[in-house]
């Protein structure tokens, strides 16, 4: 996950750590500050993220063509597995956080699995594997629909430290379940079912998305009808979420951050700031 260690353990670096390590060495002037889209848990993979960083070089050099800043930036991180795939100038009043319009994540469930171990080598920590060989598809899309909407997402949000000062109220636009596949699926000797389930919203409270997974899965399972998903639902409390239920972090992928475009375009009166988007399968 994107997580900014705090500097006495900064035994193991979060991939904020190793980004701002890389644009220090485009020797900017200024302090290195990166802000970051989206914060994920350990443990959950971002095929897609978005950051933003300013960057003033000395004796008022112009700013680097986004090109360059790209080739840079992945130069000094080949050592990690993190890319960046492109940089954009924004102007000067640009929050790669606040001002993203949507999130989408995918969480990843292989079928028939036992245990890990039995996975394809590509998949490991990449999935949730269940050992069932089938799940109830039309329940869990009859479920998914409770789920869309503005609403308060109370139950789906684990107990964090800023529980009181954020708003549980959410709108989640897309809730999609769709037959997914391995990575390596035409390759590996046999054929493994996957499922991918798509949420999509302006941001998500925490832990949100893997606890609306668990739940989707359960009643897929048969061990939660749809009616009881509406019911811890409307209870509208974080105790009223069965703890065992949590999907894993390891199947969930944050996969893009939209802007609007007339956020991003920037104009010759602004000041410089950089916007870069990268994909890492980093914890």
């Amino acid at each position: 996950g994107v997580v900014k260690m705090p500097q006495h353990e900064l035994v193991k670096k979060g991939v904020q750590d190793h980004l701002e390590d890389a644009i220090r060495r485009l020797k900017p002037i200024n302090p290195v500050s990166l802000s970051v889209s989206s914060r994920t848990d350990r443990g959950v993979h971002a095929l897609s993220n978005s950051a933003h960083f300013d960057l003033q070089r000395k004796n008022d050099k112009p700013p680097f063509a986004e090109d360059i800043i790209v080739q840079a930036l992945n130069n000094h991180l080949k050592e990690e597995q993190i890319g960046i795939t492109r940089a954009l100038r924004v102007p000067d009043n640009f929050h790669a956080r606040f001002r993203a319009n949507s999130r989408t994540y995918v969480y990843r469930i292989a079928l028939g699995i036992p245990h890990h171990t039995l996975l394809p080598v590509t998949e490991h920590h990449l999935c949730w594997n269940l050992s069932n060989t089938e799940l109830d598809v039309g329940s869990m899309r009859e479920a998914a629909t409770l789920l869309v909407g503005t609403q308060d997402f109370s139950t789906f949000r684990a107990v964090s430290s800023d529980i009181h000062f954020k708003n549980p109220v959410k709108t989640l636009d897309v809730v999609s379940i769709q037959p997914g596949r391995s990575f390596v699926q035409t390759h590996f000797h046999r054929e493994i079912p996957f499922w991918e389930i798509t949420f999509t919203s302006r941001s998500f409270l925490y832990k949100q998305v893997r606890r609306m997974t668990g739940a989707l899965v359960a009643v897929g399972k048969g061990r939660l009808s749809v009616p009881q998903l509406k019911e811890i639902l409307l209870a509208r409390d974080s105790l009223a979420y069965p703890q065992a239920m949590v999907a894993p972090p390891n199947g969930l992928f944050l996969t893009r951050v939209d802007y609007r475009e007339t956020d991003l375009q920037f104009s010759q009166q602004m000041s410089e700031e950089q916007c870069i988007s990268s994909g890492n399968s980093e914890e």
